[in-house]
C-alpha cells in the first residue's frame, strides 16, 4: 500500500464514494495506518543500527584513522520492496545543504523563469511508441488500470491550470492609506496631538488649534486613502480567466473500457479519444488519426487548421504533427492519443505559468508619481527640519518650533494631488471605454501614451481573422475579389462559363457548411463548421451564386476522397441534374491539380494544356503566392456515361474512376485580409514617432505581404532579400545595414544572441518577426525594453500572454482574445481593432499633459503657503497664514480646478511629437518646479504679502513696526500693544485682526489662482488658440470663488476655521498680480512658439 505513494485517505477518495465510508471504518483504517507506520519506523531503525555497526567493524579493521561513524554510507541495502534508507549525514554537510537551500530559493525563481523561456524541450514525440507506452506503464488497447491512474493522479495532481496569485485586498487598502504623501500627513497629525497634549497639561488656557488640525489631517488621509482604494477596486474587474480554458469531460480507455471522466482526472499514460469540435483535454501524442485537424491559432498564431498524424515530422514539438496540445480545438476528424503532459506541465500550462511568473515592474506613471512624491517629501522634510532648528536657535519654545514644523510639512504637501491623479486616470479610462478600450489597470492609460514601440500580433489584430477569397485566375487573367470587411461590392464581375464552372467546383468540392438557423444573418457573419479555407470558399460562392445549400441538394454527393497531406487534393463525384454523366470535381495544391489535368477550360472552350499555358499558370501561381496568399487549384471532369452509368458503385479505397486527364478550370487564392482602419492607424503611429513591429507565428511571405499592405513595411523600403533580388546577387553578399526593413524568421531568431537581436532592432526601422514561438515573443519584447523603449504588445492568443505580461502595457483582443491573454493584459480592445490603440496612445499622451498641467497648477500655491511661516520665524511678524487655512486651499478651493484640467482638450501637436523619453521627460521636472515655485509662485506670494501688509496698515500697523513684534503679539500677558499711531490693542482684538489678515491672504491666493488656472490650460498654445471651451474648468473658476466667499462670510466659521469677514475693497488687492501672471505667461508661451528650441523653451517648457 505504501508503494503506491498514496495515503489511505486518498485511496478512499478514489475507490469509494464518501457516503459509503462510515466514521468507524475510517477510524479503523487510520489506526491500522498508524500501527503500520510505527512498525516501519522500528524496522528502519534496526536496519540503520545494523548498518552502522557493520561499517564500524569494517573500518576499524581496514583503516583505523578514518573519520567517525557519522560518515557511514549514505544509502544502505534494505529488505526487498522497501525504499533505500538514508543514514545520518555529516553535520558539515547538513550546514552546506541548508546554505544551498536558502541560496537556492532565490536562484530557483530565476532558474524557473529561465527554464520556461527556453523552447519547449521534450522527447515524447520522437521516441518509438512502444518505449513511450512502457515509460508510462500504459497499454495501447486497454489503457491504464484504475489503480495505476489513481496513483499517478496523487503524484501529479489534477489536470488543471493553477490560477494566478493576486494581492490580498487588505494589503492594497493599507498601501493607499499609508503610502506616499499619506505617511507625511500621519507624521504631521501625530505631532499635532503631541503639541496639543503638552499644551493641555502645561497651560491654563490650552489652544485647541492643534487638536483640530490633527483631526483634520487624519480625516484627509483616511478619506483620500479610501477614495483611491475604491477607484482602484472599481477599475480592476479581474477576470476569472482560467475556468473556461478547460473542457469538462474526456473520453478515456481505463481497464479496457471506454468511459467519460472529468478532464481534471486525466493522468499521463491515459489513452484518450478526441473528435472534431472537442477541446483537446491534455497534451497528447497521436496513436492513430482520421482526417484529424486542430486549430493551433491560440498557441502558435497559425490561422490555418493543422493536420495531425502519428508520424513525427519535426524535432520542434510545436511544429511536429504527432502532438495535439492542451486546450486547442479539434476542428475535424477523429484521433486516438496517449496523454504525455497534464495541467501546469502542458505546453499551454507552461505558457500560462510563464505569464504569471513574470515580474511586470512598475508602470511609468507609477514611477513618475513615486519620483514626484520623493521630490516633494524631500523638500518638505528638509525645509521643515531646517526651520525647526533655526527656530530653536532663535530661542523659540520647542513646542512652537514643532508647530512650525507641522505648518511647513502641511504647506509643502499637495494633499489633494493624489486624489486628483486618480480622478484624472478614472476619467480617461471612462472616456476610453466609450472608444472601445477597456482599461483594467488605470496607470496603463498613461503608459500607452509614452509607448515608443508597438509589437503587434498579425492574426485578428492587423487582419480580420477570417480567410477570404482575394484573387481568382481563370481565362488566363487574374481577377481581384472584394476583401473588405462587409464585402459590399459584387464578388464576381465578369461572369462567363469558366467562372460558372470554377464556382460550381468551389461549391460542391467543399465540406464546410453553414450552421443551421442563420438565414437572417449576413453571409459573412454566419457561423460555419469546417476548415478556414473551405469556409472562405463557401461564403464566397454563397455571395456570388447564392443558395449553396440548394445547389448541393440538386447535385448530391455520390462519393468522396477527403483531403490528406499525401495526395494534397480532395475529390468528390456528384449527380448533376439534367445530365447523364456524373461530374467529378477536384481541388487541392495547384501543382498537383495541374499534374492530373490534360486540358484547360478557356472562355467556355476546352483546349489542350500545352507548355505555353503551363508557363502562364506558373507565373500566375507565383504572383499570387508572392502576395502571401494561399492558392488552390480547381479542375473537373464529366465521367463518360457508357463506362459510368447511373447507379455505378464508386469505390474510394480501391479507386475505380479516373484521377488523370482532367480539365483544369482555374485558381483561387485566399488571405486573411487586413482590417480597413489599420493602414491609417499605422501611419498615425509613424507620425507620432512610434515604431510598429509585427510579431506573428505565420509564414514569412504572408507576414511580409500583410506588413506591406498595412504600411508596417512602407512603400519603397527594401529588405536584404529585396536588395539581393534587385541586384541579382546572393543574400549573403548584401550588407544588412543597407536594408531599412527586416523580416526575421523564428529559426534565425533561435540562433541569435542578445547582442545580435539588439543590432537587428537598432539598425532596422521596420521589422517583421515571422514563425515565432511564445518564448521568442518574450525575447523580442525584452530586446526592445533593454534599449530603453517603452513597449506595448497586442495579441489575442494564449501564445501572446507571456509577452503581454512582460510588456510595459499588454493589449488583448476582446472578441477573439483567449481568456489567458485577457488575464495577462492591462487593456482590452473591445472591437479587436488595431486602430483603437492609436486612440489609446492619444489619450495616454493627453493624460500625461493634463497631469502635468494639474500638478503645475497645484504646486504653484505652495510658495505663498510656505513663505508666511518663513517670514514668521525669521522676521518675527504676526503669522500671515494659518495651517488650517492652508488646508482650506489645498482641499477646498484648489481641488475642483485641479481636477477640471483633466477635461482639457489636446493641444495641436499631441500626435506629432516624439514619444516621451522616460529618463528625461519626467512628470515633474526642474523646469516645471522652476516655473511653479520660482516664477508664478513668487508673484502669488507677493500678492499675499501685499494684501496682508495693506490690511495691517489699514488698521494702524505699518510694515516697519511689525518687525519682531511676534513675542508681544502672541502673549496673553500683553493687553496694551501699541500700533504705529499709538493706539493700544488688547490680545483678543489683535487676534481678530490677525485672523482677518489670514482670511485676506487666503482670498488673495484664490484670486491669483484664477490666472494660474487659465495659464495652466496650455503649455505651448496661446489661450486665444486653445479657447475657453472646457466648461468643467469654467465651473471650477466660479466654484473656488464661491467657496472662498462662503468661508469668509458664513456665520460660525470664525470659531472653526478662524475665517473672518472682509471689507469688499480688500478682495481687489491681489487683482493686479493676477493680471501680471496672465500677461507674463502669455509672453513666455509666445517666445516658445516664436523661437522653437530657443532659450525660453529650454528653460521653461515643462
Amino acid at each position: 500500500m505504501k508503494q503506491t505513494g498514496m495515503s489511505t485517505q486518498e485511496e478512499l477518495r478514489y475507490y469509494k464514494r464518501p457516503d459509503q465510508i462510515d466514521d468507524k471504518m475510517a477510524k479503523r483504517i487510520r489506526d491500522l495506518e498508524q500501527l503500520k507506520d510505527q512498525l516501519e519506523a522500528v524496522k528502519r531503525e534496526s536496519v540503520r543500527i545494523k548498518a552502522r555497526r557493520s561499517s564500524r567493524e569494517k573500518r576499524s579493521v581496514a583503516e583505523p584513522n578514518v573519520v567517525n561513524d557519522s560518515t557511514a554510507e549514505k544509502v544502505q541495502e534494505t529488505p526487498l520492496g522497501e525504499p533505500p534508507v538514508k543514514t545520518k549525514v555529516l553535520d558539515g554537510e547538513k550546514k552546506q545543504q541548508q546554505e544551498a537551500k536558502t541560496m537556492g530559493k532565490a536562484k530557483d525563481k530565476a532558474n524557473d523563469l529561465h527554464e520556461l523561456k527556453q523552447e519547449v524541450k521534450m522527447d515524447e514525440h520522437t521516441i518509438p511508441m512502444e518505449e513511450l507506452v512502457a515509460r508510462y506503464g500504459s497499454n495501447l488497447e486497454t489503457g491504464l488500470t484504475r489503480a495505476k491512474a489513481a496513483e499517478i493522479l496523487a503524484r501529479d495532481g489534477p489536470n488543471a491550470l493553477s490560477p494566478p496569485r493576486t494581492t490580498p485586498e487588505w494589503i492594497k487598502f493599507c498601501k493607499n492609506l499609508f503610502g506616499g504623501f499619506a505617511l507625511l500627513l500621519w507624521v504631521g497629525a501625530f505631532l499635532c496631538y503631541v503639541a496639543y497634549s503638552v499644551d493641555f497639561f502645561t497651560m491654563e488656557y490650552p489652544s485647541k488649534d492643534n487638536l483640530y488640525l490633527g483631526i483634520v489631517l487624519m480625516t484627509v488621509v483616511v478619506i483620500t486613502g479610501c477614495f483611491q482604494y475604491y477607484q482602484e477596486s472599481k477599475s480592476s474587474k479581474i477576470m476569472d480567466s482560467f475556468k473556461n480554458m478547460v473542457p469538462t469531460f474526456a473520453l478515456v480507455h481505463r481497464d479496457g473500457q471506454k468511459q467519460q471522466i472529468r478532464t481534471e482526472e486525466l493522468v499521463v499514460g491515459d489513452i484518450v479519444e478526441v473528435k472534431g469540435g472537442d477541446r483537446v483535454p491534455a497534451d497528447i501524442r497521436i496513436i492513430s488519426a482520421f482526417g484529424f485537424k486542430v486549430d493551433n491559432s491560440s498557441l502558435t498564431g497559425e490561422s490555418e487548421p493543422q493536420s495531425r498524424s502519428p508520424d513525427c515530422t519535426n524535432e520542434n514539438p510545436l511544429e511536429t504533427r504527432n502532438i495535439a496540445f492542451f486546450s486547442t480545438n479539434a476542428v475535424e476528424g477523429t484521433a486516438k492519443g496517449i496523454v504525455i503532459y497534464t495541467g501546469d506541465n502542458t505546453v499551454m500550462g507552461r505558457i500560462a505559468h510563464l505569464a504569471s511568473g513574470l515580474d511586470t515592474g512598475m508602470t511609468p506613471i507609477a514611477r513618475e508619481i513615486e519620483h514626484f512624491i520623493h521630490l516633494i517629501t524631500g523638500v518638505a522634510v528638509f525645509l521643515g527640519v531646517s526651520f525647526f532648528i533655526i527656530a530653536f536657535i532663535l530661542g523659540y519654545h520647542w513646542l512652537t518650533a514643532v508647530v512650525f514644523l507641522i505648518g511647513i510639512i502641511v504647506a509643502n504637501v499637495p494633499e489633494g494631488l493624489i486624489a486628483t491623479v486618480t480622478v484624472c486616470l478614472t476619467l480617461t479610462a471612462k472616456r476610453m471605454a466609450s472608444k472601445n478600450c477597456l482599461v483594467k489597470n488605470l496607470e496603463a492609460v498613461e503608459t500607452l501614451g509614452s509607448t515608443s514601440t508597438i509589437c503587434s500580433d498579425k492574426t485578428g489584430t492587423l487582419t480580420q481573422n477570417r480567410m477570404t477569397v482575394a484573387h481568382m485566375w481563370y481565362d488566363k487573367a487574374i481577377e481581384e475579389c472584394d476583401t473588405t470587411e462587409n464585402q459590399s461590392s459584387v464578388a464576381a464581375s465578369k461572369g462567363g462559363p469558366t467562372l460558372d464552372a470554377l464556382l460550381r467546383i468551389a461549391c460542391l468540392c467543399n465540406r464546410a457548411e453553414f450552421k443551421p438557423g442563420q438565414q437572417d444573418i449576413p453571409v459573412l457573419r454566419r457561423d460555419c463548421t469546417g476548415d478556414a479555407s473551405e469556409i472562405a470558399l463557401l461564403k464566397f460562392t454563397e455571395l456570388s451564386v447564392g443558395n449553396v445549400v440548394a445547389a448541393r441538394e440538386k447535385s448530391p454527393k455520390i462519393a468522396e476522397i477527403p483531403f490528406n497531406s499525401t495526395n494534397k487534393y480532395q475529390v468528390s463525384i456528384h449527380d448533376i441534374p439534367n445530365n447523364e454523366s456524373y461530374l467529378l470535381v477536384m481541388k487541392g495544391a495547384p501543382e498537383r491539380i495541374l499534374d492530373v489535368c490534360s486540358t484547360i477550360l478557356i472562355a467556355g472552350k476546352e483546349e489542350p494544356l500545352d507548355d505555353k499555358l503551363r508557363a502562364e499558370f506558373n507565373s500566375a501561381y507565383l504572383e499570387l503566392g508572392g502576395m502571401g496568399e494561399r492558392v488552390l487549384g480547381f479542375c473537373d471532369y464529366f465521367l463518360p456515361p457508357d463506362k459510368f452509368p447511373k447507379g455505378f458503385k464508386f469505390d474510394t479505397e480501391e479507386v475505380n474512376f479516373p484521377l488523370k486527364g482532367l480539365r483544369f478550370v482555374g485558381l483561387m487564392s485566399m488571405i486573411d485580409p487586413p482590417r480597413a482602419a489599420v493602414p491609417d492607424a499605422v501611419a498615425k503611429c509613424r507620425s507620432a514617432g512610434i515604431k510598429v513591429v509585427m510579431v506573428t507565428g505565420d509564414h514569412p511571405i504572408t507576414a511580409k505581404a500583410i506588413a506591406k499592405s498595412v504600411g508596417i513595411i512602407s512603400e519603397g523600403t527594401e529588405t536584404v532579400e529585396d536588395i539581393a533580388i534587385r541586384r541579382g546577387i546572393p543574400v549573403e553578399d548584401v550588407d544588412p545595414h543597407e536594408a531599412k526593413a527586416a523580416v526575421v524568421h523564428g529559426s534565425d531568431l533561435r540562433e541569435m544572441t542578445e547582442e545580435q537581436l539588439a543590432e537587428v532592432i537598432r539598425n532596422h526601422s521596420e521589422i517583421v518577426f515571422a514563425r515565432t514561438s511564445p518564448q521568442q515573443k518574450l525575447m523580442i519584447v525584452e530586446g526592445f525594453q533593454k534599449q530603453g523603449q517603452i513597449v506595448a504588445v497586442t495579441g489575442d492568443g494564449v501564445n501572446d500572454s507571456p509577452a503581454l505580461k512582460k510588456a510595459d502595457i499588454g493589449v488583448a483582443m476582446g472578441i477573439a482574445g483567449s481568456d489567458v491573454s485577457k488575464q495577462a493584459a492591462d487593456m482590452i480592445l473591445l472591437d479587436d481593432n488595431f486602430a483603437s490603440i492609436v486612440v489609446g496612445v492619444e489619450e495616454g499622451r493627453l493624460i500625461f499633459d493634463n497631469l502635468k498641467k494639474s500638478i503645475a497648477y497645484t504646486l504653484t500655491s505652495n510658495i505663498p503657503e510656505i513663505s508666511p511661516f518663513l517670514t514668521y520665524i525669521l522676521f518675527g511678524i504676526p503669522l500671515p497664514l494659518g495651517t488650517v487655512t492652508i488646508l482650506c486651499i489645498d482641499l477646498g478651493t484648489d481641488m475642483v480646478p485641479a481636477i477640471s484640467l483633466a477635461y482639457e482638450e489636446a493641444e495641436s501637436d499631441i500626435m506629432k511629437r516624439q514619444p516621451r523619453d522616460p529618463i528625461r521627460d519626467k512628470l515633474v521636472n526642474e523646469r516645471l518646479i522652476s516655473l511653479a515655485y520660482g516664477q508664478i509662485g513668487m508673484i502669488q506670494a507677493s500678492a499675499g504679502f501685499f494684501t496682508y501688509f495693506w490690511i495691517m496698515a489699514d488698521n494702524g500697523f505699518w510694515p516697519k513696526d511689525l518687525y519682531q513684534l511676534r513675542a508681544q503679539w502672541d502673549s496673553r500677558a500683553y493687553n496694551n500693544v501699541l500700533d504705529s499711531y499709538g493706539q493700544e490693542w488688547t490680545y483678543a482684538n489683535r487676534k481678530i485682526l490677525e485672523y482677518t489678515c489670514q482670511t485676506a491672504y487666503f482670498v488673495s491666493i484664490v484670486v491669483v489662482q484664477w490666472a494660474d488656472l487659465i495659464i495652466s490650460k496650455t503649455r505651448r498654445n496661446s489661450i486665444v488658440q486653445q479657447g475657453m471651451t472646457n466648461w468643467t474648468l469654467n465651473f471650477g473658476l466660479v466654484f473656488e470663488t464661491a467657496l472662498a466667499w462662503f468661508m469668509c462670510y458664513c456665520p460660525g466659521l470664525d470659531n472653526g476655521l478662524r475665517m473672518y469677514g472682509l471689507r469688499f475693497s480688500w478682495w481687489f488687492c491681489a487683482l493686479p498680480f493676477s493680471v501680471l501672471i496672465f500677461v507674463y505667461d502669455e509672453a513666455r508661451r509666445y517666445c516658445i512658439r516664436r523661437w522653437p528650441g530657443g532659450w525660453v523653451e529650454h528653460e521653461t517648457y515643462y
